[in-house]
């Protein structure tokens, strides 16, 4: 499934995620540091949801309350959410 999340608080605008058979197989960042969001999308590939949620969230930049993998953390969060109703 491909999901499209509009971030909040972040230098990035937007996240698309993929996730198949459980795994995240792609993460694809709108804006944001080009670099970072590059090491963040490699990072996660292969991962379960869960298991990048408890390693991302909270995680803040600078004086923001937020993060672009915080912002990962909270889409995905959404995610699963969605996927037990």
């Amino acid at each position: 499934m491909k999901y499209h999340y509009p971030t909040s608080g972040t230098c990035s605008r937007a996240i698309d995620i993929e996730i198949t058979d459980g795994v995240i197989s792609s993460v694809a960042f709108t804006g944001g540091c080009h670099g970072n969001t590059q090491g963040i999308s490699a990072l996660v590939k292969g991962q379960s949801p869960q298991q990048v949620i408890d390693r991302l969230k909270g995680i803040r930049c600078g004086a923001k309350s937020t993060s672009c993998p915080d912002q990962l953390a909270t889409a995905l969060e959404l995610i699963l959410a969605e996927k037990e109703e």
